[in-house]
């Protein structure tokens, strides 16, 4: 976790072990550029990338510090998230850097255990939706995943046995089509590993098998991923709410006036701004007859508009025009928030493995333990109690049993009693993945799931305005067509689709202007489309 500043936190993690009296040996990795490699000078910080620039580093430099100074904590500048579970696996079972089957194995494991919790059922419940409506209760003491790796790559993941959660074949499959772009060509620093036919065998209610990651290159990729800050404008953001009779109406009348009033200042720069309508019972005024909140029968709304301009002073001008609807807006308007800010966008580069270096190092305390603590040959005797014992014990697994069966064909059904899915993001692309509760559904769903109709589901993400006009629409679809590009995958190993979304996520999270700047939202909206499969093939 040392981002910007390595040595920073390698100092205050010995600052914090001396302080409670810890022995502790911290080994540090991170990139320097190659006009400082020959500098002798120990100018404070001299050893950060110029200008923020960082490169997502592999696990050589993490097993680097563990073959040479053994250390309890390891901190690194920028590393892909499987190094650091890979590292470790080298490190422990003597492999080698040629030895690409047992590294992909690896770097599946760490690709899976890298979203923590999100393995073992976290962001994975779904009320409502009976193959995922895991108990509120189970989520209260979920178990970190782990992994047992043996030197020929054979590969388990599993969870703490009698814990909460969830880990089966639908949790791994989500986890494994997360962000990896093109699932035959998933590109770390290490490897780049071919995903097709990874499969998941349940051994327990708590063990996962993990098998068929395997290398998709004969060697590790000639080039790295650099990341590099580049200012990108000036983001100014605003919200109201309106509450009651024709309540939209109102924020709708709002966006009008605060887009015209910034065209008088600065003619054409009301392009920049997106608006949105948000909110409910924030305002605390439902009927005293209705006992139970309606989303559909919200009687209160919130607008929000967010925009990204060239100039400061653009983004203040937002600010003062947005405050002026206290006393210049529509009737009854209150809360009012307001803010800006500078965006920093990191773009992307390739760069040679050969161009980048980094160096180690490693600081050690001497200290005493505290007292409280008694060790004895690895054995630590508790001091204190972590749970009440006469509290009920959580359900020690959650996971709704329900026999799947081929979807319904003929008839409009919703995505979701088909499939499940999970979005995420890099820059500006869009990647999620639909996964069919019963894997033969893959065959239609496949004939249903095109470019063209993840194209007409998701072009709505582009509206500028919770209220667009035709024009706007236009302009939109437009857009759309020239800039936005779909690619699909099918991964035959799990049976399930990962589609990348190109130039969707208004920017990317750096600089979008939308709430949701990751899209994470974005997998149930799909996944609420009304879809009609063809007869399932016997």
């Amino acid at each position: 976790m040392g981002a910007m500043d390595p040595v920073g936190a390698q100092e205050k993690v010995v600052e914090i072990a001396s302080s409670l009296g810890l022995s502790v040996s911290v080994a540090v990795a991170h990139e320097v550029s190659s006009a400082k490699l020959g500098s002798g000078s120990s100018t404070k910080k001299s050893y950060i990338m110029e200008g923020g620039i960082s490169t997502y580093l592999g696990a050589a430099p993490i097993v680097e510090c563990l073959e040479k100074y053994q250390p309890d904590v390891v901190i690194t500048s920028r590393v892909a998230d499987a190094a650091l579970f890979l590292a470790p696996m080298v490190y422990e079972l003597g492999w080698n850097w040629d030895d690409l089957e047992q590294l992909a194995q690896g770097s599946l494991a760490g690709h899976l255990l890298e979203c923590g919790c999100q393995l073992t059922g976290g962001y994975f419940m779904h009320p409502g939706d009976k193959y995922r409506d895991i108990s509120f209760p189970s989520l209260l003491d979920l178990s970190l995943p782990y992994a047992e790796m043996s030197f020929d790559g054979s590969l388990c993941v599993a969870k703490a046995d009698g814990s909460g959660g969830v880990l089966n074949f639908s949790t791994c499959a989500q986890q494994l089509l997360y962000e990896v772009g093109d699932p035959g060509a998933y590109v770390t620093p290490d490897v780049v590993i071919d995903f097709r036919n990874v499969s998941f065998h349940s051994l327990s209610a708590h063990k996962v098998l993990c098998a068929g990651a395997k290398p998709s290159l004969s060697s590790a990729p000639d080039e790295l991923l650099r990341l590099i800050p580049k200012e990108c404008g000036w983001k100014g953001w605003g919200e109201i709410s309106y509450g009651g009779y024709e309540c939209v109406k109102r924020a709708k009348a709002a966006e009008y006036l605060v887009r015209s009033w910034m065209e008088e200042e600065f003619p054409g720069v009301s392009c920049n701004l997106a608006s949105y309508i948000i909110g409910l019972d924030s305002l605390r005024t439902t009927s005293i007859h209705d006992n139970n909140i309606s989303c559909g029968a919200s009687e209160e709304i919130r607008l929000r508009m967010d925009g990204l301009f060239e100039l400061k002073e653009h983004a203040v001008q937002f600010k003062t025009e947005f405050t002026a609807l206290y006393t210049n807006g529509p009737a009854g308007g209150g809360g009012i928030s307001t803010g800006h800010k500078k965006e920093i966008i990191l773009e992307k580069q390739l760069v040679e493995r050969e161009s980048v270096f980094w160096r180690t190092a490693v600081k050690s305390w001497k200290g005493m333990r505290p007292d409280k603590v008694e060790v004895d040959l690895g054995h630590l005797v508790k001091t204190s109690i972590w749970h009440d014992p006469l509290s009920p014990p959580h359900p020690k697994s959650c996971s709704p049993v329900i026999e799947t069966s081929p979807a319904p064909s003929g008839q409009k059904i919703p995505l979701y009693s088909v499939a499940h899915s999970r979005v995420g993001d890099k820059g500006n692309d869009m990647n999620f993945s639909i996964i069919p509760h019963f894997p033969s559904d893959i065959e239609r769903l496949k004939l249903i799931i095109t470019p063209q109709w993840v194209k007409e589901v998701v072009s709505t993400l582009l509206n500028p305005s919770s209220f667009p006009d035709t024009i706007s629409i236009m302009k939109r679809d437009k857009w759309v067509s020239e800039h936005v590009s779909v690619e699909i995958y099918e991964v035959k190993g799990i049976e399930s689709l990962n589609i990348v979304v190109r130039n969707i996520l208004d920017g990317g999270v750096n600089c979008s202007r939308r709430i949701d700047r990751h899209g994470k939202t974005i997998s149930d909206l799909i996944l609420c489309q009304k879809v009609v499969l063809p007869p399932s093939v016997a």
